[in-house]
């Protein structure tokens, strides 16, 4: 059976808004927006009006390896070389290092001239060419595959051990299977190796899921991890193997899960993209798509708009007659949490506490809303009470957990500073 995502049942909307040259994607959570996703269309080197190339899978050549940097440039056919770092190489060595150690020297896992195929994990910026991994990931709807990568990891929001079990123990299944697959047909693309299996990263989406959906999502990205190995093996670097999805399709996949009650798009254009998607993947989210035809804007909903145009202002008021200051630059985004202006007089710690507790709050949901990334440093009203210090980093951390991008967070420095960090994608 479905099991919802929560404790509580949230009541979810997914809304789609299509315009020229750009798609808008807004999750509303209890009437309330969640998060944006922007996905602007951008003329790419190839002379193609394309969205981000997050996701994109390319041919490349080494251009240049960096011992002193531990880290290579790689030839994709865009204006600048992609930047591949250690790390994100270290999956092309043999040797069976720990994730958690030290990745192995560049220079082990990458040759000059070699041609590596390697996905794009940030978008280039400014004078920057774009991030490079050459552990390349393709999500499903329920799964993830790794093809370079063996076994099966688990998102950390699934949390109930006799489910993350159950879904183990069905991938562990899958792979068995695609791997006999795939040693059936050696030989098929010109070249006598089978094709590696890989291993899943388990979705939150995938919470309830029976075998069958796990199955059909198996099978899907096995097909598309062959479609690209065969395509690669008639390519001559550098040349693009794989574009990611249509900001619809994408949207569709990684933003409506079980707990989504509505879809509403904005284009009929879009409309029938997703309609075949859900035909395909999830018919049972059919009947819960609908096609917005007005009155009003379909981003008037929920105040959504009003909302969008708040979070580019950097003073956030709120309820407590406080505000937030955020400011972003090149090396970090800094938040003041300010009170209103009678309670600094007063002084008193529950009014600060108060203030701090909704400030951490609101935070978490500006972080998303604004996509901010990289290095955040919070400066709370002053407090002295070491329980209200926890509460309040308990607070933080509730907030994050059900963020999608990974964060970390540090206590709280004795000038009272917190610091984090978000993963940085755009």
């Amino acid at each position: 059976g479905l099991m919802h995502k929560s404790d509580r049942d949230m009541d979810e909307e997914v809304l789609i808004n299509v315009g020229i040259g750009e798609t808008r994607i807004a999750t509303v959570v209890d009437g309330q927006l969640d998060q944006f996703i922007l996905e602007r269309a951008h003329m790419s080197a190839e002379g193609r009006a394309g969205h981000s190339l997050l996701g994109n899978i390319y041919l490349g050549r080494v251009q240049r390896v960096l011992p002193g940097m531990q880290a290579a440039f790689v030839e994709i056919g865009l204006k600048r070389a992609g930047f591949l770092g250690a790390r994100e190489a270290r999956c092309l060595t043999e040797l069976p290092s720990m994730r958690d150690e030290a990745p192995p020297p560049i220079s082990e896992c990458v040759r000059e001239g070699q041609a590596l195929l390697v996905q794009v994990v940030k978008d280039p910026i400014r004078d920057k060419g774009a991030r490079l991994s050459a552990n390349i990931t393709l999500p499903g709807r329920l799964l993830v595959l790794v093809p370079n990568q063996d076994g099966v990891a688990m998102s950390r929001r699934i949390e109930d051990p006799a489910e993350r079990e159950r879904l183990t123990e069905i991938c562990e299944r899958m792979i068995a299977k695609m791997t006999a697959i795939n040693a059936d047909t050696r030989g098929a693309n010109g070249n006598n190796r089978p094709i590696r299996t890989g291993g899943y990263i388990v979705r939150t989406a995938a919470t309830g899921a029976d075998i069958a959906e796990l199955e059909e999502d198996a099978i899907r990205l096995n097909d598309l991890w062959r479609d690209i190995e065969g395509r690669r093996l008639q390519a001559s670097p550098p040349s693009s193997i794989y574009y990611d999805v249509d900001p619809v399709t994408k949207a569709m996949r990684d933003c409506v899960g079980i707990s989504t009650r509505r879809i509403l798009i904005d284009d009929a254009q879009a409309y029938a993209i997703a309609r075949a998607y859900c035909a395909e993947s999830m018919p049972q989210m059919l009947d819960r798509l609908e096609r917005f035809n007005g009155p009003g804007q379909l981003f008037d909903l929920y105040e959504v708009e009003q909302d969008l145009s708040a979070a580019l202002d950097p003073i956030v008021p709120l309820k407590s007659g406080g505000h937030l200051v955020i400011e972003s630059t090149e090396a970090l985004t800094a938040v003041d949490v300010n009170s209103g202006s009678y309670t600094e007089a007063t002084g008193l710690e529950e009014t600060s506490v108060r203030t701090n507790l909704e400030a951490a709050r609101e935070i978490c949901r500006q972080l998303k809303l604004r996509g901010i990334g990289g290095v955040v440093v919070i400066d709370f009203i002053h407090m002295d009470d070491a329980d209200n210090i926890a509460r309040l980093l308990d607070v933080l951390r509730d907030g994050l957990a059900n963020d999608r991008t990974p964060t970390q967070i540090s206590g709280m420095s004795e000038f009272g500073l917190v610091e984090m960090t978000r993963k940085r994608t755009r």
